[in-house]
């Protein structure tokens, strides 16, 4: 674990990046940058939101942050100088929860994209997939992606093993939600998975079946694993190429640092070899899964995690992208959503004891499975973290796993290892409002996707009326948190949503769907507010630089940090709301070097 020291004071340095003072008394004219930018809105980021209008690099850190007089001596032969003809300038965004490699592979895989589809239209694209490859033969799984689950047309419509029976293949066929949690296997995908009708459900997982006992098709969390483990592993050259397209998308994003939510060997492997050429275009940060469910203890697992530390590991953070093991990845529940409904909830979820055409929404027997972890091995586990300096990254979607794992880190702050910790939460898409304060108090960062406080299928159809009207308002608690004196971070989760951060940063704002989502999706979610435009550049920079201990020297624009920086096409702060989705980054600079430019920076 790192310990960072002071920054200077931003005047101590202005005036370092001016003068050098020698031990005669003479000043010596500073060494010139190597980029300056001139002629713009400088956001800073810093504690007084400061808007400048210059800033210069030199060797790979930021040196001058002013006005534009301020950068005549450091102008040199051989200084680029960029004129942002009053475009906004801002730090790099800083993804605190995403899974790049995930993401990266299903860019080249058969992709529902994350759309709303009918039962025909489902059936219809998974076929042009199986068409399509003429290659593999009636033994390769076909694997499918980006499956929007909770947004099947119409809603509620049920897909099971007979969906994918009807194709016109001896394949078998594995479906993955953009969620994550669940997965459809056609008939042949269920016999390969070894599903009978005494298959037990595994520990943390769900096999769901009909009246009758028989298995539908669809594997819940843990369950998943019971086909997934049957998949070839990426090779090599898959992995590679995983790899190299999650950071081009990050780059053309403007992401300049990362955390893998949930990592492993391959994974940091390729990432590993990308750096050693020179072509690790964000700083990545990796965090190893802490699973007991496998006979692991807590002390066994984070033993393993420490294995994975030492081997991938590549130290203190410098100007150049490197790799940093020093996260731990802990599951507390599934999703709330329809109709997983394995998110961990205080009180049951509503159940609909009447018709559709006239409900009849009661409390029901189901307030999701029982948390991952118990509370004594939730403690245990953290215990171990604390002493290994490792920082616990937590999902949490339902209110009574956030609340088990305040509970839980609260135990943790009484001992001088668990005082160290910087655990995160992530997700928290339901908390209850005893529980909003406590992160403040506790010193526990909500990790957000802010897209999904919006309007959406998932969030609408999938949710409201199982939730019931009083627990519907308090979904997706965003400003609530904020209000409550929490440090809100942001994480993509990519590819659970499309990598669309300026997309996610205008619902952070607005809480609106796109204009084109549909009139049952117009509107705001519920009747909470927006977070303030600043609050949710800062959920993106600068707070979730310190989930990753690095906020000594990303997140802001400051003399003496990394010159992790990015040029926008138009101003977060002066566009309409709803404009915000349409930014467009023109260049991104990671240690002072460009690693992404559009033609109309050119």
């Amino acid at each position: 674990m790192i310990t960072f020291g002071r920054t200077a004071s931003a005047a101590a340095s202005l005036t370092l990046a001016f003068s050098l003072t020698l031990a005669s008394g003479v000043q010596a004219a500073p060494a010139p940058a190597d980029t300056i930018y001139r002629n713009g809105y400088v956001y800073t980021v810093d504690t007084k939101d400061s808007v400048q209008q210059a800033l210069a690099v030199r060797a790979g850190r930021i040196v001058y942050v002013g006005d534009d007089a301020g950068t005549r001596p450091l102008t040199g032969k051989q200084t680029r100088v960029i004129d942002l003809q009053g475009r906004m300038l801002m730090p790099g965004l800083i993804d605190g929860h995403m899974h790049p490699q995930s993401g990266g592979s299903r860019l080249l895989n058969c992709s529902l994209d994350y759309e709303s589809l009918s039962v025909p239209q489902f059936q219809a694209r998974i076929q042009a997939c199986l068409d399509k490859d003429k290659k593999s033969g009636p033994q390769r799984w076909l694997v499918v992606v980006n499956w929007f689950q909770q947004g099947m047309l119409p809603d509620g419509v049920a897909t099971s093993a007979a969906t994918l029976d009807a194709l016109k293949t001896d394949r078998p066929i594995i479906v993955r939600s953009s969620f994550g949690h669940s997965s459809l296997l056609n008939t042949r995908g269920i016999a390969l998975a070894g599903i009978k009708a005494d298959t037990p459900d595994p520990a943390g997982g769900k096999i769901t079946r009909d009246a009758q006992g028989v298995a539908t098709g669809l594997l819940e969390d843990a369950a998943q694993d019971m086909a997934m483990n049957l998949l070839p592993a990426l090779t090599v050259a898959e992995n590679l190429a995983a790899s190299k397209a999650a950071l081009a998308a990050m780059r053309k994003q403007g992401i300049t640092s990362f955390l893998d939510a949930y990592t492993d060997p391959e994974t940091m492997t390729a990432f590993s070899t990308l750096q050693k050429q020179g072509k690790l275009t964000a700083r990545g940060h990796f965090a190893v899964l802490i699973d007991l469910d496998k006979g692991a203890t807590p002390k066994s697992a984070v033993a393993e995690l420490l294995k994975q530390q030492k081997q991938f590991d590549q130290g203190a953070t410098r100007v150049t992208p490197s790799l940093q093991v020093r996260h731990a990845k802990l599951f507390m529940d599934g999703v709330i959503s329809a109709p997983a409904f394995t998110g961990a909830m205080l009180e049951p979820y509503l159940e609909n004891r009447g018709t559709a055409q006239q409900p009849d929404w009661q409390s029901g027997t189901n307030s999701g499975p029982a948390n991952y972890f118990t509370p004594a091995a939730l403690d245990a586990t953290l215990s171990e973290l604390a002493a290994a300096r490792i920082d616990p990254h937590i999902h949490v979607d339902g209110d009574r796993a956030v609340r088990a794992s305040l509970d839980a880190i609260a135990t943790q702050r009484a001992t001088p290892a668990g005082a160290r910790l910087r655990p995160a939460l992530a997700h928290n898409e339901i908390v209850a409002p005893a529980d909003y304060g406590r992160f403040a108090q506790l010193d526990v960062t909500p990790v957000l996707s802010l897209q999904w406080g919006k309007p959406a299928p998932d969030t609408v159809g999938a949710l409201k009326d199982y939730m019931g009207p009083q627990r519907y308002a308090i979904v997706e608690p965003q400003a609530l948190l904020l209000n409550a004196g929490a440090r809100i971070a942001y994480g993509s989760d990519w590819p659970v949503d499309p990598l669309d951060i300026w997309f996610a940063l205008k619902v952070g704002v607005t809480r609106t769907a796109a204009p084109d989502a549909g009139k049952e999706y117009a509107g705001t979610l519920g009747p909470q507010t927006g977070m303030p435009r600043a609050a949710v550049l800062r959920a993106a920079t600068i707070n979730a630089a310190y989930t990753l201990r690095q906020e000594a020297l990303t997140g802001t624009l400051e003399v003496g940090k990394l010159a992790d920086l990015i040029v926008l096409d138009r101003n977060f702060f002066s566009i309409e709301a709803e404009d915000i989705a349409n930014i467009r980054v023109l260049q991104t600079m990671v240690g002072g070097k460009i690693v992404y430019q559009a033609e109309a920076m050119r």
